[in-house]
């Protein structure tokens, strides 16, 4: 029989949250999409071939909120109390906020981020025809800034 001779460094967990306590758990992440100024009246005036564009990237928002644990591998599955996907228009782009509350052991940062990123790519889709330019390409298109804003933990 074959000897077998343990690898270092492929170690990949789940972090045991079963000790910590249960308290209420919020929070809040931002990002942003630059586009062009024609796209941005399209988007306020509700003239883009795809529809609604702000309803489109909330309901994704919270979709991907809900899917995080599938999508990011170590995230643990945490029971959701409350999602809130805001917009604000200035400085040439759409900024997002996602705000995410829980009651568990285990923050919410990593579902308030993916709900931020994936409303920003889903307003990029919806948006995407109005945006290239003449060789098919994005260049006045960025998605930045994603970040974490505020996070809080208890009561």
């Amino acid at each position: 029989m074959a000897e077998f001779t343990h690898i270092k460094g492929d170690k990949v967990q789940m972090v045991d949250i079963s000790g910590k306590e249960e308290v209420v758990r919020e929070a809040v992440a931002e990002g942003r999409i630059r586009l062009r100024e024609t796209t941005l009246r399209a988007v306020r005036e509700g003239t883009l071939v795809k529809g609604n564009v702000l309803a489109t990237a909330r309901v994704a928002a919270i979709l991907a909120v809900k899917e995080t644990p599938r999508i990011i591998p170590l995230c643990h599955p945490i029971p959701l109390s409350g999602i809130d996907v805001d917009f604000y228009d200035g400085e040439g782009s759409i900024r997002a906020t996602v705000t995410v509350r829980s009651r568990g052991p285990t923050g919410v940062e990593m579902e308030a981020l993916t709900g931020v990123s994936v409303a920003l790519l889903t307003i990029w889709d919806m948006v995407k025809s109005a945006e290239k330019d003449a060789a098919g390409q994005y260049p006045e298109t960025v998605i930045d800034g994603i970040r974490v804003l505020e996070k809080r933990k208890g009561e």
